[in-house]
């Protein structure tokens, strides 16, 4: 069963929708298709995703809220010869079409260190993935899954919906971003387990009266600033954190999370290879079963007690005058400051030393650049110290909480954080 808001639905609903739109779909008649499926509704998603599943074709599941014209463009960048756009009646595409032994899911990288690439795993290799992430991570058998993420994301839809329907579990999938009605489905539900983006975690967190908790948090997919991660953890009894990539799926999980780092520990499915110390950091390199070295070009080591720790994307690195700068490392000293509520620190060009660091910021109050300079002078090394300093309303971040230093860089040279909020000025 999968309760999607206020409704519950059973096995025998399911089984009774797929079939009827693998019927209307063609699917049993086009085994092996490559099809795009766009639906606002997440219900008739999860029907047409589990009949297309059961038919042994690929699926490209794409964000509910994706325009048309963006949506067939991802369609045709994945090779699909088909697109289901809130419509059974598809839109047929003249692609030569990418047949695999068997069907596979498809999945558009999130693009952070480039243009997005479409990634294809096996159903096979999802099912190994459950099964590994099933039996290490054991602390939430007698929990809710609360999926307050997007269901077309493999974090919501593997991690949370699949793993939990391995389970026998019913998960409960939010479809609101409105976080008092989050709070509402948490306090309603028996010991939930959130699994949702940093973002919303701390919006929660700060919501919560005093002394009232969530029963489990689950974190994924960026690191956590410092003191988003000491007020979620406070405001959660038990608190999770799962790193993986779009290539491999999930390759750690931490099942008690202290420091914001500890990715936790590499699933069994998979080996991962890295350096030995924070001194001793290197790339972060992933074996599958098929023997296949995946590169996630992230920087990180694995301690002597097994955790696998993240220190930061290779490509944010910032290299002043040939000292590696750390954005988060920036980003931490800065959110301590009190009235400042988000940051992001990224690289500029500097005709001196090469780079520089470059910072822009919210808050809930003006607050001068000069003032968060001195801030910083206090709590970092000369070369860590930002060169631009601007305040702006939002921090943009994609729609699964994460943070793309290269795009905020680009925008940034193209000019569209000049004009800081009204008081603030560089």
């Amino acid at each position: 069963m999968i309760q999607i808001d206020d409704r519950l639905y059973d096995h025998a609903y399911f089984e009774e929708a797929s079939a009827r739109l693998a019927e209307q779909a063609g699917l049993s008649a086009r085994n092996g298709g490559r099809y795009a499926v766009c639906f606002t509704k997440t219900v008739d998603w999860l029907s047409l995703f589990f009949a297309i599943r059961k038919a042994g074709a690929s699926v490209l599941p794409i964000h509910p809220g994706t325009p048309h014209a963006a949506a067939r463009k991802l369609a045709i960048g994945a090779g699909c010869d088909r697109l289901f756009y809130n419509s059974l009646t598809a839109e047929v595409f003249d692609v030569r079409v990418n047949t695999a032994p068997q069907g596979q899911l498809l999945q558009m990288s999130s693009g952070t260190t480039g243009a997005p690439k479409c990634v294809a795993r096996s159903w096979d290799e999802i099912d190994a993935e459950i099964e590994s992430y099933v039996r290490t991570f054991r602390e939430p058998e007698d929990m809710t899954p609360v999926v307050a993420c997007p269901a077309t994301h493999s974090y919501g839809l593997i991690c949370g919906i699949l793993v939990a329907l391995k389970r026998g579990q019913t998960p409960v999938i939010v479809n609101t971003a409105n976080p008092k009605y989050l709070l509402k489905v948490l306090r309603e539900t028996k010991r939930p387990l959130l699994y949702s983006s940093p973002a919303i975690l701390h919006t929660l967190a700060r919501l919560l009266p005093e002394g009232e908790r969530i029963h489990a948090t689950m974190t994924s997919g960026t690191l956590l600033p410092d003191a988003w991660f000491s007020l979620i953890r406070a405001k959660s009894h038990h608190m999770f954190q799962q790193y993986g990539c779009s290539e491999s799926g999930c390759i750690a999980i931490n099942p008690d999370v202290t420091a914001t780092g500890d990715m936790g520990f590499v699933l069994p499915h998979l080996i991962a290879e890295t350096g030995t110390s924070a001194d001793d950091a290197g790339e972060i390199v992933v074996n599958n079963a098929d023997g296949i070295a995946i590169h996630t070009r992230d920087l990180g080591y694995i301690g002597d007690d097994g955790m696998l720790v993240f220190i930061s994307r290779m490509d944010d690195m910032i290299n002043v005058s040939g000292l590696n700068v750390y954005p988060k490392d920036i980003e931490d000293a800065v959110m301590v400051m009190p009235a400042i509520t988000d940051a992001v620190a990224f690289r500029k060009s500097d005709r001196y030393a090469g780079e520089r660091v470059a910072l822009l910021f919210s808050a809930a109050e003006t607050v001068a650049p000069q003032a968060v300079r001195e801030w910083c002078s206090r709590n970092l090394a000369s070369h860590q110290l930002p060169m631009e300093i601007l305040q702006i309303d939002t921090i943009p971040r994609q729609a699964n909480g994460k943070i793309s230093r290269r795009d905020v860089a680009a925008r940034h040279a193209a000019g569209e954080f000049t004009t800081p909020v009204a008081g603030a000025a560089s």
